[in-house]
């Protein structure tokens, strides 16, 4: 291990010293490039990752030098990849600087890519508004590319986050665009009974009676076939017990959907949500008799 760090701080020398000496026509940056790579991979080995970041931004600087976008957006990638190891703040430096590269240079794939990337890294923080902000990048530019299944998924994030920060009418209209553009693809249709019911459970958030039976309306005339799944039968069943404000016929209508399809956390979260509601009105009510 020691040995692969002391080599790589040998190229890496031998590196800078090239950069500080003469040489014709850029030359010298390609062949300083040629040694921060080697010192990189070395320190790659040596699973030193902080030192490996920072030779591959040394590696972009001499790129740029040399006017190769492409490599330069590469190798800022690869910092990024090493520090994502290590040091969370530099990783998104290293991955904003590689997009905004590929931007330049129009390769939006590969932007979208790396804009997902850093979404990933805020989730994982647990930043939520940061991760929409980049999930909202990915997302169009995905889209400007056709590449539709990708767009769907990072537009899916946008709209589970803004509802868990209560953006809730955000969400709604995330999950009953890609409901209405899934019933148009036929590998995509059998998903749009989630995505209304996402939109359902972010209604049900709301607290509007009249919104949520509207929207149900709704979802019926968009999918006719809707009306006969279960996922249907939960929001009509529950939009039912909040406008009668019963809690336990809300609770007995999670625990039947849940017996057969198990909730995943998001769900069941936002429906609890809603049930402190109806508890915190149930409450209000008591206290005026």
């Amino acid at each position: 291990m020691s040995d692969h760090i002391a080599r790589g701080e040998d190229f890496e020398k031998k590196a800078e010293k090239k950069l500080s000496g003469w040489g014709l026509f850029g030359s010298k940056y390609e062949d300083a490039a040629d040694l921060f790579d080697k010192a990189a991979n070395s320190f790659k080995l040596a699973k030193s990752w902080d030192q490996a970041g920072a030779v591959y931004v040394k590696l972009a600087n001499c790129h740029l030098k040399l006017d190769s976008k492409h490599e330069a957006a590469n190798a800022f990638a690869d910092a990024a990849h090493c520090y994502k190891k290590s040091n969370i703040k530099e990783s998104i430096s290293c991955l904003e600087q590689s997009v905004n590269l590929f931007l330049d240079i129009g390769r939006l794939n590969m932007s979208a890519r790396y804009y997902k990337e850093i979404a990933e890294l805020y989730e994982q923080e647990q930043n939520l508004e940061q991760a929409i902000v980049y999930y909202e990048r990915a997302a169009d530019l995905f889209q400007s590319e056709e590449v539709t299944t990708s767009a769907n998924q990072c537009k899916q994030k946008v709209a589970q986050f803004a509802a868990q920060l209560e953006q809730y009418q955000k969400a709604i209209e995330i999950y009953e665009e890609i409901a209405r553009q899934s019933l148009n693809n036929n590998l995509l249709k059998y998903g749009v009974k989630g995505h209304l019911l996402n939109a359902g459970i972010c209604q049900l958030c709301k607290g509007d009676v009249v919104a949520i039976s509207n929207a149900l309306e709704k979802y019926q005339e968009l999918d006719p076939t809707f009306s006969g799944t279960r996922e249907y039968k939960l929001l009509r069943d529950l939009a039912a017990a909040v406008d009668e404000e019963d809690i336990a016929k809300f609770t007995d209508a999670v625990k039947e959907f849940d017996s057969m399809t198990q909730l995943d956390a998001w769900k069941t979260t936002l429906l609890l949500r809603v049930k402190e509601a109806l508890k915190a009105k149930e409450l209000e009510e008591d206290d005026l008799t």
